[in-house]
């Protein structure tokens, strides 16, 4: 059971759709892709007709099973950013931040109570060879001293720190919740368990249907990420990848203390085969990542968030890391799809003749990025030029991953490609070619 989805606050399931009905705007998916598309589109214009159609239960998949890292990064980090759209990455990154600003607004005007701290993240080096990519001599740096006077492991080699304009944690289910409970608020209807099964053009609007009824629509936003498209076009642009969490019983204040640890910064290591981890509000830690796993012809079942070997990885990793946390048990372990991209963040477009947009592709860094998704598949909607839309970002799509059996091969390659440089700190044929053809998989 996922940490944040184990509290008697979870709401309640919605009732599903019974039978036929209309809407100015359908969105599909109740992730955070959906909550905040259909909850902006109601800030933006007051009164609008607005249905969201959830297939499960609000918060139950990758908006509710990850490690709550809400960063101001739309592009994956300033390298990735810096390499795809180096015209307009300052441009993005102003937009990151402002879009981190405004979720902040939005947690106090709506008194969204989802434990958010504005600390920013510490990335840390384990290795010699990553140390030479924190930028020694630019401001942030920390050298092994100072690193571990943040937060205390031997593991630690030297660290970067950002700032608290760069990420927040919270707690991200009951983010969501607050969301949903902030648009029903402001006249947006919301049904569960109710899975659309396809979407055609009629005349000037569209036929949402559903097991359980049709939607006539004059307007659809897609939000199913890492879910089967429902537009036939997009069903290469991502793969689905499984990512695993482990999470430890309540700190005692005296571990706290003796970790240094500020529970409003998150944490990462420079790795390719990365772990992130933060501490919870109720002082545990969240220890995730590593291990990322994509299962032959894009197959996403239930099955695949059991995988022993795995959570056995992550627990050895977490104790070589904090020796000092010997006997600390893990009392919460789960695993989440996310919707990877080839350049790591999300793709956007529009179908129907205009009548539907998409975004997809957040590639774990969705917490914060569907906000900005959001308006972009509002303005989209519109018709109306804007800031966002006039984005080489958002006008180029990514380039798609091949389909079966080449997507396994290329992926099952470049995570051994990506491991091998995580131990050796060089970068292989294969992996350089990736980038000369702008191309990549996120572990």
């Amino acid at each position: 059971m996922p940490l944040w989805l184990d509290t008697p606050a979870r709401p309640d399931p919605r009732p599903a759709l019974t039978g036929d009905t209309t809407a100015d705007l359908v969105v599909v998916g109740g992730g955070f892709c959906g909550l905040w598309t259909a909850l902006r589109a109601v800030e933006r214009e007051p009164g609008r007709d607005v249905l969201l159609l959830e297939g499960d239960r609000i918060a139950e998949h990758a908006t509710g099973r990850n490690g709550g890292f809400c960063e101001a990064s739309l592009t994956h980090g300033e390298h990735n950013g810096r390499t795809r759209w180096p015209g307009e990455y300052d441009d993005l990154v102003r937009l990151g931040v402002e879009n981190l600003d405004a979720i902040e607004e939005t947690m106090t005007r709506y008194a969204i109570d989802c434990g958010f701290l504005r600390g920013g993240t510490l990335t840390v080096a384990t290795r010699e060879h990553q140390v030479a990519g924190l930028a020694p001599d630019a401001p942030g740096f920390l050298d092994q001293d100072a690193v571990r006077a943040v937060v205390d492991s031997p593991t630690y080699l030297a660290g970067r720190l950002a700032g608290p304009e760069t990420c927040a944690v919270v707690d991200p289910a009951r983010l969501a919740w607050g969301l949903a409970g902030a648009a029903e608020r402001q006249g947006v209807r919301i049904v569960e368990n109710t899975p659309v099964t396809g979407i055609r053009r009629d005349g000037d609007h569209l036929e949402v249907a559903t097991p359980n009824g049709v939607v006539r629509a004059r307007r659809v936003a897609l939000g199913t990420n890492a879910f089967r498209p429902l537009l036939r076009r997009l069903r290469l642009t991502t793969v689905p990848v499984y990512d695993y969490v482990l999470a430890t019983e309540p700190l005692t204040d005296d571990l706290l203390a003796a970790l240094r640890w500020d529970p409003a910064l998150g944490v990462g290591d420079s790795g390719n085969q990365f772990h992130y981890y933060r501490i919870t509000p109720d002082r545990r830690i969240l220890w995730g990542g590593y291990d990322a796993i994509y299962h032959y012809g894009r197959s996403i079942e239930s099955d695949h968030e059991e995988r022993p070997a795995t959570f056995a990885l992550l627990a050895e990793h977490f104790h070589a890391t904090f020796p000092q946390l010997d006997g600390l048990r893990f009392t919460h372990r789960w695993a989440g799809v996310i919707d990877t991209s080839t350049r790591f963040s999300a793709s956007f477009g529009t179908a129907h003749g205009g009548r539907s947009s998409y975004a997809l592709g957040f590639t774990g860094l969705g917490v914060g990025a569907t906000r900005f998704a959001a308006d972009v598949m509002l303005d989209l909607l519109s018709g109306v030029e804007t800031e966002r839309t006039r984005l080489e970002m958002v006008r180029r799509p990514a380039v798609p991953f091949p389909p079966e059996p080449v997507a396994w091969a290329g992926i099952e390659l470049t995570r051994r490609a990506l491991a091998r440089q995580d131990d050796t700190g060089r970068r292989g044929v294969w992996l350089r070619t990736l980038d000369r053809m702008g191309l990549g998989y996120d572990s």
